[in-house]
């Protein structure tokens, strides 16, 4: 398999609970090398989509893996690994002993499980019960888990949930690291701060409905163009004027202070400096992923 390949097709998911239609003709594609983020609020859909993909619940549409449904294939496990919410076994079973049992019930050696404590970084913890790792270790557990048949693809849902920042920055290397190696990643998060520094691409779902689809990239261009300028001037109606005569719009929420959009802080300075107008203070802050979700967010519920 080679970068950008198409590993996963999920098409027309859709699903309803009695007349409650939840989930809506949910489409994305998965890539080898890249790690896709699946982003929305809690509620939005994320976890029923993910259900869906692997055949834990029913719905309409379909998910092909390499091609092919995954029922169709003799060993799912050697195709997706799925982690959704730690690791689940019985509580006093130490965890290097789960994960044999679990290896051999996917045809996975004994040696597999060794490498696989190894490569998430629970060599030291492997004769702790379950119920004994923190809440990091439980999610590094899963993730070993899903690792067993070493398959092309992983799926995450909030795998970030409740974790320490050393644990978060762990997880962010660790999938990139397996996006690095070809693996097609997707990370379900309503994180949008750690989902801009792990995340290829993004697929934005709100109300059941996939509303965006972007590289990261390119959301962040977009959100360039959403961001807001914050200033402090003694002379607001100076500076609106300047900002309205070059198509900015002017929003004071102080009095001194404001916010600008439609004009970047160089615009705006080299404007006040023309024009004689002095400024106290002047900030833009940087693009970001909730700039873009927002903006797409409400979109929606503005159609809606």
């Amino acid at each position: 398999m080679e970068k950008g390949d198409v590993l996963v097709e999920a098409k027309g998911l859709s699903r309803s609970f009695g007349p409650k239609r939840v989930l809506k003709e949910v489409s994305l594609t998965l890539r080898a090398g890249e790690v896709t983020g699946f982003v929305g609020a809690n509620g939005a859909g994320k976890t029923t989509t993910i259900q869906l993909m692997l055949g834990l619940s029913r719905g309409e549409g379909r998910t092909l893996y390499l091609g092919r449904p995954l029922y169709e294939w003799g060993a799912p496990g050697a195709v997706v690994g799925a982690v959704l919410g730690g690791v689940a076994g019985h509580s006093g079973h130490r965890l290097r002993a789960h994960l044999r049992m679990v290896a051999a019930g996917s045809a996975a050696s004994n040696r597999r499980v060794e490498n696989v404590l190894e490569t998430v970084g629970l060599a030291d913890a492997a004769n702790r019960k379950l119920s004994q790792l923190s809440l990091g270790m439980a999610q590094r557990a899963g993730i070993a888990q899903a690792l067993l048949g070493d398959p092309p693809v992983l799926i995450l849902d909030e795998p970030a949930n409740g974790l320490d920042p050393h644990s978060i920055r762990w997880l962010r290397g660790f999938l990139r690291a397996q996006a690095a190696q070809g693996r097609a990643v997707l990370v379900s998060s309503h994180l949008l701060g750690e989902m801009q520094q792990l995340a290829d691409q993004v697929v934005v779902l709100t109300r059941g409905r996939v509303v965006a689809t972007e590289p990261m990239t390119e959301v962040l261009k977009r959100a360039t163009a959403q961001r807001t300028v914050t200033l402090e001037a003694p002379d607001l109606t100076a500076l609106a004027q300047l900002v309205a005569e070059h198509g900015g719009h002017f929003a004071p929420f102080s009095e001194q202070g404001a916010t600008v959009t439609g004009l970047d802080r160089v615009q705006i300075g080299t404007l006040a400096l023309k024009a004689g107008v002095p400024l106290y203070w002047l900030h833009e802050a940087e693009p970001s992923l909730e700039d873009f979700y927002l903006g797409v967010a409400q979109e929606e519920f503005r159609i809606s």
